[in-house]
């Protein structure tokens, strides 16, 4: 269970796909301005990383080596397409509002990655627990910008007004070069902040 854990962990900080691999940065900028976009986003990644993570490890030993990636690249298209119909279905709004971003993300490279770095080599729990982990690791880095996009560019959230009348909102922050710089700061303060958490245990390993 302890194995298992640290697995799906390493997706929420040490591995986390927006600040620390840095993958995937397209749908953190185009679709974070509201935080029901970023969320919307998160989940419906999750879902496809975590259920293509156990496709390919059920598929792993039936696959030949030479055309892993077509078929790891077929199965990603073919739970994206649920996703999309799902929420065109029941979310007609947050479907227009993704727009051509859920079909991006069939070539996210945090949904690939997992699938040929851990999928390919473990067996089913683990892949679930990988990909879930980066999912939770991916949706709580979109949340961040979403809450923080939204508050300071609009002066709303989730679409309730947080300031009066006289609040002149940072424009720059709902325009991708807003999220760009945005994004640069959480990913520093994120490595900062792991670098002070290993000193911290290094120091106390060093003390014990």
């Amino acid at each position: 269970m302890g194995e298992l854990w640290q697995i799906f962990k390493k997706g929420i900080l040490e591995e986390n796909p927006i600040f620390i691999l840095a993958l995937s940065l397209c749908p953190a900028l185009a679709v974070t301005t509201t935080v029901i976009n970023a969320l919307t986003m998160g989940l419906t990644v999750t879902f496809v990383i975590t259920s293509n993570n156990v496709v390919v490890s059920l598929i792993r030993n039936f696959v030949n080596p030479k055309v892993r990636v077509p078929v790891y690249i077929t199965s990603i298209a073919t739970i994206v397409t649920v996703a999309q119909l799902v929420l065109q279905a029941y979310f007609p709004i947050l479907y227009k509002a993704m727009g051509i971003y859920l079909a991006l993300v069939v070539v996210f490279a945090i949904i690939l990655a997992r699938a040929e770095v851990f999928a390919s080599k473990h067996g089913v729990v683990k892949s679930f627990c990988d990909g879930f982990g980066m999912g939770c690791g991916f949706t709580a880095a979109m949340l961040v910008i979403g809450v923080i996009r939204e508050i300071t560019g609009g002066g709303t959230i989730l679409g309730i007004p947080l300031f009066g009348e006289d609040f002149s909102p940072m424009l720059m922050m709902i325009l991708p070069p807003g999220a760009f710089i945005l994004i640069g700061y959480l990913v520093a303060g994120t490595k900062q902040w792991l670098k002070k958490i290993e000193e911290a245990r290094i120091k106390r390993e060093a003390e014990a």
